[in-house]
């Protein structure tokens, strides 16, 4: 770590021996040791594919303190993540450190509040704003969110390279100019209606560039997303729920968009011990035939928690399939109680194309939409109030359209394994 990593850390440890008295102040931890084998996540293996193995472990500080006479609150998460090996025993610096989340959220009356700087955002099931908490370094964002009784959030984000005073260029890879966003809630856990809305208005930045490759000027495409989420509890034991989404505006390369997101999900709980829950989800896509269209079909869940959905080997827009054929995703999912502290969740994924695949033997449309099944087992085991252990598997079978639209070899084992153990002590209450 830097020195700048040193003086964060034991400057939280003063401030928790001087606050620890006081109930608004609270340190915790967290420490996540993940050991993953692999052989077709994300994609499929080739024949000549090697196996990946590897360990990876996030760290944090997570320091919240709240001021009820002047309606403050402040949270900061230091944040490590590396590989086991990455860097050397007699290691002086790393530059892994990082700051995830540094906000405060002042409550300017009863009703109004606004919370500033770095944050994650989450907002209903994490479909288009989530903090991907599966991924060791997760997601946040620097943004004011303006919210008025809870139920209504503004958020505002810019964003800048550094303080120049003379450009608004950014070239931040994979990241957005800006964005405006609105977001409307209504109902509560004791309501049997639940819905949200949403409008996203994303601005992506495009660059003009001169016959060196140096950029001269940079313009915003905007893009907007427009819609929301629905749940309906019909009884104690059977919910529906619903997500349905649009996107019109430009997309990252001028092209007019033209896209959509619908789902809907039958959830069913057998006694105690069991939760069934079937649905589907499609989002639209591009033809590969029609490589010309002026139109952009294919819809993006911009920055939502995406390995929650669509399969947990993340074939399907974990950093990949943006702009290509789009989704179809029929499933089931089963969540079994073992026992008081332990449970075991199984998901069986289908996945078709929700447009025309090339079979790139002739160049022609392929005559099936059919791109394979996943199956996901995952195993959780709390062991004390401090510590748990998790355990997993998934193993995809493709089609040939599979392998015409990513590469590989159907016929090869595409398999992952992985094993977790999450400790998050409580330093000061």
């Amino acid at each position: 770590m830097n020195k700048f990593s040193y003086f964060c850390i034991i400057l939280l440890l003063i401030l928790g021996n001087y606050f620890q008295g006081y109930a608004q102040f609270s340190l915790s931890g967290e420490i996540r040791p993940r050991t993953e084998y692999t052989h077709g996540l994300k994609s499929l293996a080739d024949t000549k594919q090697e196996p990946g193995f590897f360990t990876s472990q996030r760290t944090r500080l997570n320091f919240d303190f709240a001021d009820t006479t002047n309606n403050i609150k402040v949270g900061l998460v230091l944040q490590d993540v590396r590989t086991w090996g990455n860097q050397p025993q007699l290691v002086v610096a790393d530059g892994l450190f990082s700051i995830h989340q540094a906000w405060f959220n002042w409550n300017i009356s009863p009703k109004i509040s606004v919370k500033a700087g770095r944050q994650e955002l989450v907002y209903d099931d994490h479909r288009i704003f989530g903090n991907v908490g599966w991924a060791q370094q997760a997601r946040s964002h620097d943004v004011a969110v303006f919210k008025y009784n809870q139920k209504v959030h503004l958020g505002i984000a810019w964003n800048q390279d550094n303080m120049v005073l003379t450009s608004n260029i950014y070239t931040t890879p994979k990241s957005y100019k800006t964005f405006q966003y609105l977001w409307y809630h209504l109902g509560d856990k004791t309501n049997k209606l639940n819905f949200s809305l949403l409008a996203l208005n994303n601005g992506q930045p495009i660059n003009i560039t001169d016959s060196l490759g140096n950029i001269t000027k940079q313009t915003i495409e905007y893009s907007q997303t427009l819609g929301g989420r629905v749940t309906y509890k019909l009884t104690d034991d059977l919910m529906l729920s619903s997500n349905n989404y649009f996107q019109i505006g430009l997309d990252g390369s001028g092209k007019d968009l033209n896209a959509y997101l619908t789902n809907l999900d039958v959830a069913y709980k057998i006694g105690d011990k069991f939760k069934l829950m079937a649905g589907f989800e499609r989002q639209s896509g591009n033809s590969e035939i029609d490589q010309n269209a002026e139109v952009n079909n294919a819809f993006t869940p911009f920055y939502g928690t995406n390995h929650k959905f669509n399969g947990w080997m993340d074939y399907f827009y974990v950093g990949n399939h943006v702009g290509s054929v789009g989704l179809q995703d029929n499933y089931l999912i089963g969540t079994h109680q073992l026992g008081e502290n332990s449970r075991l969740i199984w998901a069986f994924h289908n996945f078709l194309s929700a447009n025309t695949i090339s079979n790139d033997n002739n160049g022609e449309a392929s005559n099936s939409n059919s791109l394979g099944n996943e199956l996901d087992l995952v195993y959780i085991q709390k062991v004390n109030k401090v510590v748990v252990f998790k355990l997993g598997y998934s193993q995809v079978i493709a089609t040939d359209n599979m392998e015409f639209l990513k590469g590989g070899d159907k016929g090869e084992v595409h398999n992952w394994a992985w094993m977790m153990v999450v400790v998050k002590p409580s330093f000061i209450k």
